[in-house]
């Protein structure tokens, strides 16, 4: 009996200290961030509710270090808005680091998928966050080539928006085509762009990452829109490729240097079919 209550007194610990410190790190990360406090998710009741591994381990990380998330507060909680409602839900996100333990520890339950350029970076991250589950990507495009991507895949029918697919397309330089299985195979919910790097001329730049996550979000077949979160709009080339194919039409919110997409299906897209995706 004395175990027992033990045990449900830890459990309740636990959760409180979640809650407290989930979001005092996210605060103290930006006191300039306006928005939907994040602490609004969290449950009003410690009870019923018990921590994930990866929640736990976002608790010591972010109350124990000084390396807050490269978002600004405004712009996380764009993504955390959608999570709140959508969560567990599949969530996939282009780039591994510091803010990945956050965007795990609010997705629990669900499945959050990391995807990055370099190996020796995964290794890094993961060696202190192992309960993250990430996969190295070979991107075949790199920032200088840009403005020639943007108009050559118009010529390209590989590339069209009615017929475009990603695992082995090689004939589409844009689409990523070697990805691992379970990201053709999954339907995401959520497609967070922030990788990878895009600010020398041989970087792979982001473009494929775009391409592709236009891609997914026109063949999902379940109900419901894809949510599309892109940062470093105040870049060129990140707003020339999401204006190509993300569409304008479908972007709902602008925050910072953030836009979030709202892209249906094709099946229940109101635009006619066709080469364009916008």
């Amino acid at each position: 009996m004395i175990e027992m209550k033990n045990r449900s007194n830890l459990k309740r610990l636990l959760a409180a200290i979640l809650v407290f410190f989930l979001g005092a790190a996210l605060f103290i990360s930006s006191l300039t961030g306006t928005g939907t406090p994040f602490l609004c998710s969290l449950p009003k009741s410690v009870d019923d509710y018990t921590p994930t591994a990866v929640q736990l381990q976002a608790v010591l990380h972010y109350a124990t270090s000084h390396t807050t998330p490269q978002q600004s507060r405004g712009e996380i909680g764009v993504s955390f808005e959608v999570l709140k409602s959508r969560a567990p839900c599949n969530f996939l996100v282009f780039g591994l680091g510091h803010d990945s333990l956050m965007w795990a520890s609010f997705n629990p339950r669900g499945t959050t998928l990391f995807l990055e350029e370099d190996p020796k970076w995964v290794q890094t991250i993961l060696k202190d966050a192992p309960e993250l589950r990430a996969e190295t990507v070979n991107y075949r495009t790199q920032l200088k080539q840009a403005d020639e991507l943007l108009s050559s895949h118009k010529s390209e029918p590989a590339c069209a928006r009615s017929g475009a697919v990603l695992r082995g397309n090689e004939r589409c330089r844009l689409a990523l085509s070697n990805l691992p299985d379970e990201v053709y195979e999954k339907e995401w919910d959520l497609i967070m762009i922030d990788a990878p790097r895009g600010y020398f001329p041989e970087a792979p730049g982001r473009m494929a990452a775009i391409f592709s996550a236009a891609v997914m979000a026109r063949r999902r077949r379940g109900s419901g829109a894809t949510h599309v979160f892109l940062h470093d709009v105040d870049r060129r080339v990140e707003k020339a490729f999401a204006e190509e194919f993300l569409c304008r039409k479908y972007l709902v919110k602008a925050v910072g240097r953030l836009w979030h997409f709202e892209i249906p299906s094709a099946a229940n897209a109101t635009d006619a079919a066709g080469a364009r995706f916008c």
